[in-house]
């Protein structure tokens, strides 16, 4: 058995590190595309007045760059998720995953997903404000999310418990 978990963890730590990589080279292309609404500005405007006719620019690119903006700390959680995780992943490859350090890195994953969550429905408010413009964006919530974030603040709190008998146990030997 210790190979195959030696086999899943070494597709994680890949995995999470292609994840780190998809993730930075998304935050340059939001912010590109920002940007780019400022600096081809007449562009945008144009191309949303005639594809299709019935979006409003003068409301939809304010709302699309409002969008945009409120993205960027959404993928600064997800590159601060992915490393917490990355670095458990390394405590467990070392056997040692029992330590203060992925109890608080687990917190942390935590109020990240949290974080994502409270921007999944900025994302539906958004949505419907885009929608407003004359767009037709689908948004549904999910619970699956918060029972997760539920699940990480438990976790976090039994790595804690757990590391802290086992320091209590060395500590008696």
């Amino acid at each position: 058995m210790p190979y195959a978990r030696s086999t899943a963890l070494s597709i994680a730590r890949v995995l999470l590190r292609i994840f780190r990589v998809l993730n930075l080279i998304l935050v340059l292309v939001v912010l590109g595309w920002l940007l780019a609404t400022f600096m081809r500005a007449p562009f945008f405007q144009h191309f949303f007045s005639v594809r299709p006719a019935r979006l409003d620019p003068g409301l939809l690119m304010p709302a699309l760059r409002m969008w945009m903006l409120l993205t960027l700390p959404a993928l600064a959680a997800v590159n601060i998720l992915l490393t917490r995780l990355l670095a458990m992943v390394e405590t467990v490859r070392a056997g040692n995953p029992f330590v203060p350090d992925n109890a608080v890195r687990l917190k942390t994953i935590a109020w990240c997903m949290l974080g994502l969550q409270l921007f999944d429905l900025v994302c539906g408010a958004m949505a419907a404000i885009m929608n407003a413009t004359g767009s037709r964006i689908d948004w549904h919530w999910s619970p699956t999310g918060w029972l997760a974030v539920a699940l990480l603040f438990v976790l976090a709190q039994v790595f804690e418990e757990g590391t802290r008998i086992r320091t209590e146990l060395e500590a008696m030997i």
